[in-house]
């Protein structure tokens, strides 16, 4: 399972004061990051043409320069990122050129990281052995990649939300099913007890909130699906079928889908860990019947290079196969993609591109392991990286892409480029706010919205982007030119954003070459999120002086002996109201303090504060309703004078106004109501 930290992605904070909004804003840390929201790619095309000619070598990289410079950038980076561990592998030319350990893979015990044998849980990698897996099972005809997946479904169906349009199995392998993002809850923090694949799917069916197979937005549930449809189409339950139809094959012997792991596997486990303090602190919520998106999926760099090898071979390794070379060759074709002019995705595979050399790419991501394999199949090349920490501030995904970018760019450095032609026109229309597909529409990490969105704006003839098109957390602002209708390159650089246009001329989508997973969709002027978050840190100020404001008169009233105020139930009403409010906020900030914690809390769904959140927001709807009627009885029955009606009047817009957004961004468990009303989107 893979939570990308939309999401990868690191929220813009556009203004001093945003730094003050909502205690939702540590929640955009974590999501999209879920994100958003991958590092950089570095080609005009995507998804046709060959990129041998592009700089560097056709030979095989030479192993002695493989070795130093991993020897040189690994330590470094574990370092800058406070992080215990990590391996590398890489292969080239038919064979493992290159396998090296750096750190420990467990801190109190100062344990070496061996990569023969330390084992690290992969994430979302596991995902290309779900799409193997699948392929197989089409292959011997046993699945069709266009069938409905309720042709295969008899314990449970998919509900049909779009009526002619079913979710096929071909979708689930490209991330257009359309399901809503929802894992919270999902993950377990041991191996005992994680339950049936097929139980949890037909107990945690997220809601259809799209048509199939017309947009991207990652999508694990939809993944662990199809990983349930081998279980249901073989017979097997789906850590057996890898088992013996992947692992054995490839003699992948360190590699293991089964919960709980062999004991020899266990035995050289690398434990992964987030910064606390000077120290590290080992993570929870590695295991969970999802097993197809990576649940307890383990594997060592070496292993991982075998199947690396067979991928980039055919689909076989030592004379034994797991695809034929149609099965393999379709595996790495390009299926899904709205524009050609940027990378789209092979079955589970990301297309990059990087100084011209095409990438196939899946990293993955759990509470304290990350890692990332990328494939350059016209090179017959494959690297793959792995870290046991989430490093400070969140940033072990981005270590495995700094380590990916760095292998790309000494082994096949970019070539001198002209400057790109380019392209006049009106910009206005592109400009706006565009939030990413993989917000959840129904729990509360889609409270990441308020502070993970994009903005574009339009300056002269270039295009200012705020927000996270790029995983690199030190990447803020960029500027972009035309270079062609509706596509923009970078100034300064070579990545690449595309906007999809309906029939109308109108922006239907934004597009990145650094993430193909995930879209962003423009959003009206009042759905806009810094519109959101003034109305929401306004709401807050009121509140919370006015909370203060009043306890204070009152001190002052009892010291002086005048009494209590006009209508004192009134004004206590107002004052319980904005104390919940205030609290509740104060809480939700805690919980989303530290986002690698948070990170752990929202797989295990284990703190009380997911439940007590809520809880407060939807009593303090109540009381703000009651807050309402007293406002109208303050004018109506002449309570207090002018100053005081008013002054109660704002406290309750102000409630009411705070509530709306907290609904609408599925604080309450009423975004179906702000939803309604279309002031979220």
């Amino acid at each position: 399972m893979s939570v990308r930290r939309v999401e990868g992605n690191r929220p813009l904070v556009r203004r001093g004061w945003v730094r003050l909004v909502l205690v939702f804003a540590a929640i955009g840390l974590f999501l999209y990051g879920l994100t958003p929201d991958r590092a950089h790619a570095a080609t005009a095309t995507a998804g046709s043409g060959s990129s041998a000619a592009a700089g560097g070598s056709t030979a095989p990289p030479d192993p002695g320069s493989v070795k130093r410079l991993f020897d040189e950038l690994v330590p470094k980076l574990l370092a800058e990122h406070r992080i215990p561990g990590a391996a590398v592998s890489v292969v080239a030319g038919g064979r493992q050129v290159f396998a090296g350990g750096y750190g420990v893979s467990d801190v109190p015990g100062h344990k070496a990281v061996d990569p023969d044998r330390t084992a690290f849980f992969m994430g979302s990698d596991a995902k290309v052995f779900t799409a193997v897996a699948v392929l197989q099972q089409v292959r011997a005809g046993k699945l069709d990649l266009h069938a409905d997946v309720n042709t295969y479904l008899s314990k449970f169906k998919i509900e049909d939300s779009y009526p002619g349009h079913p979710v096929t199995v071909e979708n689930l392998l490209t991330h257009t099913g359309g399901f809503d993002d929802t894992f919270m809850g999902l993950a377990e923090a041991g191996p005992q007890h994680v339950g049936s694949l097929g139980d949890a799917l037909a107990a945690h069916q997220p809601d259809r909130v799209r048509a199939p197979g017309v947009v991207a937005a990652y999508d694990n549930y939809g993944v662990a699906l199809a990983g349930y449809l081998v279980e249901v189409v073989s017979g097997q339950p789906f850590d057996q079928y890898v088992a013996q139809h992947v692992l054995q094959p490839l003699g992948m012997e360190r590699t293991t889908f089964t919960q709980p792991h062999p004991a020899a596997v266990d035995a050289e486990l690398a434990h992964g860990y987030r910064p606390e303090g000077d120290g590290q602190t080992e993570t929870k919520g590695l295991y969970g019947p999802l097993t197809p998106t990576g649940a307890a999926a383990v594997t060592t760099v070496t292993d991982m290079g075998r199947l690396m090898l067979a991928l980039l071979n055919g689909g076989s390794l030592d004379g034994r196969s797991v695809l034929d070379r149609d099965g393999t060759a379709q595996l790495l074709a390009r299926h899904f993609g709205p524009d050609q002019r940027m990378p789209g995705m092979a079955y589970l595979l990301e297309q990059r591109n990087r100084n011209g050399q095409q990438l196939l790419v899946k990293d993955g991501d759990v509470p304290g392991f990350h890692s990332n394999l990328a494939l350059l199949p016209e090179r017959g090349v494959g690297l793959y990286v792995t870290v046991n920490g989430d490093g400070e501030d969140s940033t072990g995904g981005w270590m495995t892409q700094q380590v990916l970018n760095a292998f790309v760019d000494r082994l096949y450095p970019a070539p001198a480029a002209a400057a790109p032609a380019v392209v006049g026109g009106d910009l206005g229309k592109f400009t706006g706010d565009y939030r990413s597909t993989r917000v959840s529409q129904s729990n509360l990490t889609r409270a990441s919205a308020l502070m993970g969105s994009v903005h574009v704006a339009a300056q002269g003839a270039e295009l200012v982007v705020s927000g996270p098109v790029s995983r690199d957390p030190q990447v803020g602002e960029t500027r972009w030119q035309q270079v062609e209708p509706g596509l923009f390159q970078q100034v300064g650089g070579s990545a690449r954003i595309a906007f999809e246009l309906n029939g109308d001329g109108d922006v239907v989508s934004m597009l990145t070459d650094g993430d193909p997973t995930v879209a962003y969709q423009p959003l009206a002027w009042y759905q806009a999120p810094e519109l959101h978050q003034r109305v929401a840190l306004g709401s807050l100020v009121v509140l919370g002086l006015t909370v203060i404001g009043w306890l204070v008169a009152a001190v002052v009233r009892s010291v002086r002996g005048k009494g209590r105020a006009g209508a004192p139930a009134a004004r206590l009403l107002g004052w319980v109201t904005g104390l919940v409010l205030v609290v509740a906020t104060g809480c939700f900030a805690l919980l989303t303090s530290d986002s690698n914690a948070l990170n752990q809390t929202l797989f295990l769904g284990d703190s009380a504060l997911l439940t007590v959140v809520p809880a407060m927001y939807l009593g303090a709807l109540g009381l703000t309703l009651l807050t309402v009627v007293c406002a109208v009885l303050a004018w109506t029955r002449g309570w207090w004078g002018v100053f005081g009606r008013l002054h109660y009047t704002v406290v309750a817009v102000a409630a009411v106004l705070f509530l709306l957004l907290a609904g609408g961004y599925g604080l309450i468990g009423t975004g179906h109501l702000a939803g309604s009303l279309d002031l979220i989107g």
